[in-house]
């Protein structure tokens, strides 16, 4: 398989930007060229292209993307540091979660302070902005 940049792109769902952005950052092999200069992809390119998509999808780093493509390029190796990370990560989205749902409960409080039709100068919105918390 010998495809072009953009046929990669749509087989992924990935823009070219970032396929050209993972390959500067060494999470994508730089690709053959063809006699035009043309970068040239194969399956593999397509197979961890798909991985890191799937990775950046469930909210990973780039830096747990690098250390999980290392553990994948390198199948014998023990799997608990994987574990780890993945572990590290449901904490940090957990910790997340809850600043969004502290955020939300100071958004639907300041919400109930304006009731209505008023003018601005009477807003609780504006005014509760304004207060110091």
């Amino acid at each position: 398989m010998n495809i072009k940049i953009g046929e990669l792109a749509l087989l992924t769902d990935c823009q070219t930007v970032t396929i050209r952005y993972y390959e500067k950052e060494g999470l994508l092999p730089k690709p053959m060229r063809s006699g035009g200069n043309f970068r040239l992809y194969g399956q593999a390119h397509v197979e961890r292209l798909n991985f890191i998509r799937r990775c950046r999808s469930l909210g990973m780093t780039l830096i747990e993307v690098r250390v999980l493509l290392q553990y994948r390029d390198t199948p014998d190796q023990d799997c608990s540091e994987i574990n780890a990370l993945l572990d590290k990560h449901i904490q940090h989205l957990e910790t997340r979660v809850e600043e969004l749902s502290q955020l939300r409960r100071n958004l639907v409080a300041l919400r109930e302070k304006c009731a209505g039709e008023q003018t601005t100068v009477s807003c609780g919105i504006l005014q509760g902005l304004s207060e110091r918390s």
